[in-house]
């Protein structure tokens, strides 16, 4: 995947020509990291973007001892940084190169006289950031909590919810005594004892071909059922993952302000008594 395509895998860039993304690849940087080696630190002032090109990169929150709380892995054809193509503020996370990474590095005076040059690219660039700050203003104002179970069965189908039943009751023992009972009444009503003409004498060739269709049609039923309960326990770690980040950021937020807040009494303390009494 060449600087071309990497551009034209990012959200941000999709709204560009063919011509504009080229255009823009020739102006990129290539900067390689070491394992273990700092992009940069929470508050560090910020002025390109990145696009991992190889290799891996965490983002995450600085803790106190030494304890961080990661955000987000990068990997191949992902990027970070992009806030500081806009804005002069200070870095909001921490980036940590996890493995040797190769980046292509997008500065913001490389992107303004980009755009000074191709001001149609600017229009595509500024619609595709409003799509997605839109998408953004949404996912934050839903709650992080919620019942994975309820919504999903909100949008099950006739045939899912026959899969889930069908996958209950082949887990039950009043399936398998079904099935036995089953068995031994076909067997014993097809022997000649009760009938003369039995529709199905032994070997029992019609029951073993209802048998064999039935469990040809469990299998897939069932698969169909574990399916779906895979991706619903996907959707429950995914929903306690963003429940459990949502506080502890809140709580490494209220642990710094309270620590603010000590300091600021502490001095106000030590200021009363070094005013002398009138």
């Amino acid at each position: 995947m060449d600087a071309v395509e990497l551009l034209h895998s990012i959200p941000m860039f999709e709204g560009l020509s063919v011509d504009d993304v080229a255009a823009l690849s020739g102006a990129l940087q290539t900067r390689t990291f070491r394992a273990g080696s700092m992009i940069f630190h929470q508050g560090d002032a910020g002025d390109a973007m990145y696009i991992v090109a190889g290799g891996d990169v965490n983002i995450y929150l600085p803790g106190e001892e030494s304890r961080r709380i990661s955000l987000k892995d990068i990997a191949r054809g992902e990027y970070f940084g992009e806030l500081a193509l806009f804005d002069e503020g200070p870095r909001s996370a921490s980036a940590l190169a996890t493995t040797d990474a190769t980046l292509l590095e997008l500065r913001r005076e490389t992107l303004a006289a980009y755009l000074e040059n191709r001001p149609r690219a600017a229009m595509a660039l500024l619609r595709t950031m409003s799509t997605h700050l839109r998408q953004t203003n949404m996912l934050l104002s839903a709650r992080a909590a919620k019942n994975v179970d309820e919504e999903f069965e909100k949008n099950l189908s006739w045939s899912d919810r026959l899969a889930d039943v069908v996958a209950e009751l082949n887990g039950s023992w009043w399936f398998i005594g079904f099935l036995i009972a089953l068995t031994a009444v076909w067997c014993v009503v097809n022997t000649q004892l009760i009938l003369a003409a039995p529709p199905d004498p032994y070997p029992y060739q019609l029951f073993n071909l209802a048998l064999g269709i039935m469990v040809g049609l469990q299998g897939p039923l069932i698969v169909m059922s574990q399916n779906r309960q895979s991706r619903k326990d996907r959707a429950r770690a995914e929903t306690d993952f963003k429940v459990n980040l949502k506080n502890e950021v809140n709580i490494e937020t209220v642990l710094r302000e309270l620590s603010e807040f000590r300091t600021e009494m502490a001095e106000r303390d030590a200021g009363k008594e070094r005013v002398p009494p009138g």
